[in-house]
């Protein structure tokens, strides 16, 4: 299998080093992998540069973009710039954040994901963070969830959910539309990605309503909304975050210029697959 990466990259010098060298000693290595050095003011083009010149399989591009690290549109605008750049000759296209380092099977697992089930549309490990001097499982996601610093499609699942929405969550519609589009998404526990910066450690202080935002731009409906902000926020034991959600999600809906990321079609669909799993779960 061809695989194809493109690592959006935003003042990263601390970790795009170890992020490289981690693809460059995979068991199976990557055919291509963009980085797109977005707006970075620090060191992070010079070692990307530098690995540049060693790595036949890399290429490194700039943009410029906001300075603000606020999640959705940013990182997948970074990642489109780096995905034109590319050809169609790949079967795997990945979307890797800069401050992961994958295990040395990596690839060679997604390649026996991807295999296992001609459906398996979307594959991947699961995110772990140091804490004191142990790597924890991120508990901020179902171990059955592929998590946006390492998503990985085959070709045609991305051609059906029509890419990557350029938008606040854009990491769960894409699962979820998958689903619609009759793909599977497939996790090896096993597999473990150090995640080096917590999610949400450097996020801009104005994201604190996009997560209410996403909720209502994937059609959630109020009441699926709720309930999902409130377990997130029971979850990150942070009462704070139910009603910047909650408040995010009336701030969109009151707003006549953001339209929905999903047809009408799909939103049925998505609110029946999440009551669905609501019932299996709790009932």
């Amino acid at each position: 299998m061809n695989f194809y990466i493109v690592i959006p990259a935003h003042n990263e010098e601390d970790c795009i080093g170890l992020m490289l060298d981690s693809l460059a000693k995979q068991t199976v290595l990557p055919k291509k992998v963009v980085v797109v050095n977005d707006n970075s003011t620090d060191s992070t083009i010079d070692i990307a540069n530098k690995l540049s010149s060693t790595y036949k399989w890399l290429n490194v591009i700039s943009i410029q973009s906001s300075k603000d690290h606020i999640p959705g549109s940013k990182v997948i605008n970074a990642f489109y710039k780096g995905y034109e750049t590319l050809d169609n000759d790949y079967d795997i296209i990945c979307k890797f954040d800069a401050d992961i380092i994958l295990p040395n099977n990596y690839l060679e697992s997604l390649i026996k994901l991807f295999n296992s089930d001609p459906k398996v549309g979307i594959a991947g490990g699961l995110a772990y963070i140091k804490k004191g001097q142990q790597w924890i499982y991120e508990t901020i996601a179902s171990k059955n969830h592929v998590r946006g610093p390492f998503k990985a499609y085959r070709k045609q699942c991305f051609k059906d959910i029509d890419g990557l929405k350029l938008s606040i969550g854009w990491d769960t519609i894409d699962v979820l539309l998958a689903q619609y589009y009759h793909w599977t998404i497939k996790t090896d526990k096993s597999l473990q990605v150090k995640h080096l910066k917590p999610t949400g450690k450097t996020y801009h202080k104005s994201s604190k309503y996009l997560q209410g935002e996403a909720l209502y731009k994937m059609r959630y409906g109020f009441i699926l909304s709720t309930m999902f902000a409130l377990r997130n926020a029971i979850s990150k034991r942070d009462i704070t975050y139910f009603f910047y959600t909650i408040l995010g999600f009336f701030k969109t809906n009151n707003n006549n210029n953001i339209d929905f990321i999903i047809t009408n079609q799909q939103g049925q669909f998505i609110r029946k697959l999440l009551w669905r799993n609501f019932y299996k779960k709790f009932i």
